[in-house]
């Protein structure tokens, strides 16, 4: 009785992973677990805060369907002061989390086999939502020998006359990798001359630790023109639970496209959250986002000394989000296994690298302190022997 594009949707691995996680803590069971992408820290008071205050003053209504004017007034000018990028608040959109963001642009343009081009290893979300809008996914599969970057060639020889869209995450989830500006630029010369929509979520921009992170939109006009910014919250400033999200796009029709999908399916985002959100894009909680990234740089490089020092393993130092893409191709390529059997018999939760689209990984999120960090690694080292023998 389901519809066919439900019944082709997967289950995330990664939400799945760390229901079970949860439910083997809550009976008691030692668990560490590693496979939740959110961080551990508060939603900083000066957002809390403005959400208290928002509710005092009743901004409890219904609101615009892409949110109250001064909040994209806010986004717009974050995008303008971080990213170099000029928008008119018609050319933004408020959603409900960055997952939404992407539900509705996907809805808006992709049907009827529409081929989307995704690196892998990539989000698990980003491919269910292309086969239930009904398009195509077309991998681009990237390793740690190359940074998990696609190149120009790469995008070049992936390209058809049916293709209709690029995802493009930096800082990446599961990786860290980030793309420079030059390689940008590169990956943007391919485009010139096709109607190519670059979907380019930057959820982890504030989490950048090495370099300088560089927005795919700035890199040119012919990229500001048809690049879709995603970006949202969650992850700079820890308001997972909030879901607050927005896009991003010069192509104004493309904005009341996604607009009218959302007028007929949640409506506005919480109110509350529209009002609490402004605080965390407008500097105010940029002290808190410092802490949390200092925090974050401690714990990787804690967490990258230890892993590579497991016989077996290997795993490259992320540039940027909060995770490390641990390579484990010299013990086995049955990543959910060895993902399977290490919460099994170490009671340590990670997710496998399959569910990325890239066997022979498992990841690993670093947004924990850094002594369960020690003790998560200690024992994945103990079951590595373990496993190997």
């Amino acid at each position: 009785m389901l519809t066919k594009r439900v019944n082709i949707l997967s289950e995330s691995i990664t939400i799945a992973i760390t229901t079970l996680a949860q439910e083997l803590k809550a009976e008691g069971k030692d668990i560490l677990s590693f496979s939740a992408g959110e961080p551990d820290f508060g939603t900083p008071q000066v957002i809390k805060d403005a959400a208290i205050k928002a509710i005092n003053e009743n901004y409890t209504k219904y609101t615009a369907v892409d949110g109250y004017p001064i909040l994209r007034e806010a986004i717009a000018h974050k995008l303008k002061r971080d990213n170099g990028l000029t928008y008119a608040t018609n050319q933004i959109m408020v959603n409900n989390g960055a997952k939404h963001s992407l539900f509705n642009l996907f809805s808006a343009v992709i049907e009827d086999e529409a081929e989307v081009i995704i690196p892998s290893p990539y989000w698990v979300t980003y491919p269910e939502l292309v086969k239930y809008c009904g398009g195509k996914v077309v991998e681009i599969e990237t390793h740690d020998t190359d940074g998990f970057k696609i190149t120009p060639e790469q995008l070049k020889n992936a390209i058809t006359d049916k293709t209709r869209m690029l995802i493009l995450t930096t800082p990446s989830n599961p990786t860290g990798s980030i793309y420079t500006k030059d390689e940008l630029v590169a990956l943007g010369k391919v485009l010139e001359g096709t109607d190519i929509i670059v979907a380019s979520d930057e959820m982890y921009e504030k989490l950048t630790y090495e370099g300088t992170f560089t927005s795919c939109a700035a890199v040119s006009e012919d990229m500001y023109q048809r690049t879709v910014t995603i970006n949202g919250l969650s992850k700079s400033v820890a308001m997972t639970g909030w879901r607050f999200g927005y896009m991003a796009a010069a192509n104004t029709e493309l904005i009341k496209a996604t607009k009218k999908l959302q007028s007929q399916s949640t409506s506005n985002i919480n109110s509350i959250t529209q009002m609490a959100a402004i605080a965390g894009l407008d500097g105010s909680a940029d002290s808190d986002i410092a802490m949390m990234k200092k925090a974050f740089i401690e714990r990787r490089d804690e967490a990258v000394k230890l892993m590579n020092e497991i016989d077996g393993l290997s795993v490259l130092k992320p540039d940027g989000a909060f995770y490390l893409f641990v390579n484990i191709k010299d013990i086995t390529n049955d990543s959910l296994t060895f993902a399977k059997e290490l919460l099994d018999k170490k009671l340590v939760a990670v997710v496998p690298g399959v569910a990325f689209g890239s066997e022979g990984y498992f990841r690993l999120s670093f947004a924990t302190d850094i002594d369960t960090i020690r003790d998560g690694i200690s024992r994945i080292a103990e079951f590595v022997k373990e496993f190997k023998a």
